[in-house]
């Protein structure tokens, strides 16, 4: 009961941010391609699988950080930096994840399937770009944004350029919120040589991820319009908006747990964007 429990707190299921700043993108995509009337058994595989790939990155990354997170004062206490899961045990988690998510990939079309391989890889190899290039931030919207193109191959058997929007605006929205993540661990991740865009992006941090959000919502408002949704999707996007601002208050002084709180909020503007896109769909 104990290992299940030090497992639990491995794949981190009682912080749940990962999964619902993965969960929001792909419910877009869902939403969008299914015409606002998804396929119950599509979304509900999604939505599983989104638990269960988040849970396989939270594992992997730790993995690759196993020699990092021990310097790091957030992260000293996960299970595998505390010692109390092995090397292998947390490997042997990863595969069964992945091996879970693989299963319900098979109820699904052939290029979905094609596309959850690429997905796998993402989330393998996004956790040691940190150690190679100042925009893991960015990787990570693309491993996190991947659910967007399956999505539109599981509902319509394709994947047109909408998707691939979608998918840049889900790198965009990462590398907002990843940053403001990173805010908070920047004096740690310079003192261990870990690279990302809160170290690369220095004083300018706060107006490029303020330039982020904002392109985010242009874009988004563009996607809307070629839709033809309406002022409920628009009122989605002015909530948004209203909660991008609130961030910029929260990180005016750069302070690591205000940071750590706009990083947070960013659940909501995700749900806000959702929400205003199935209301006008049901209205």
């Amino acid at each position: 009961m104990h290992h299940l429990y030090q497992y639990l707190l491995l794949m981190r299921l009682h912080r749940p941010i990962g999964i619902f700043l993965l969960l929001w993108p792909t419910l877009w995509a869902v939403w969008i391609a299914g015409e606002g009337h998804p396929d119950p058994i599509i979304t509900t595989i999604f939505i599983l699988g989104v638990i269960l790939m988040r849970s396989a990155g939270c594992v992997i990354n730790d993995y690759a950080d196993r020699h990092f997170d021990p310097h790091v004062r957030r992260t000293r206490d996960r299970p595998l930096a505390a010692g109390k899961v092995s090397e292998r045990e947390a490997l042997i988690v990863f595969g069964v994840l992945c091996l879970l998510a693989f299963i319900l990939v098979l109820f699904l079309n052939p290029l979905t399937i094609a596309l959850s391989i690429v997905g796998v890889l993402l989330a393998i190899s996004y956790p040691f770009t940190k150690r190679y290039t100042h925009w893991p931030q960015a990787y990570l919207g693309i491993a996190f944004g991947w659910g967007i193109p399956m999505a539109f191959a599981a509902q319509t058997g394709e994947i047109p350029p909408l998707a691939w929007l979608l998918l840049t605006v889900n790198i965009l929205w990462a590398m907002a919120y990843d940053t403001l993540y990173a805010m908070v661990d920047r004096e740690d991740d310079i003192q261990i040589g870990v690279k990302s865009t809160a170290i690369l992006f220095g004083k300018a941090d706060k107006m490029i991820v303020a330039t982020l959000h904002f392109l985010v919502l242009l874009l988004l408002f563009l996607i809307g319009a070629q839709l033809q949704l309406t002022y409920l999707y628009q009122l989605g996007l002015l909530g948004a908006t209203g909660l991008a601002i609130y961030q910029q208050w929260l990180i005016q002084n750069r302070d690591p747990a205000r940071c750590f709180q706009a990083f947070l909020n960013n659940h909501w503007f995700g749900a806000s964007i959702f929400a205003g896109l199935v209301a006008d769909y049901y209205w």
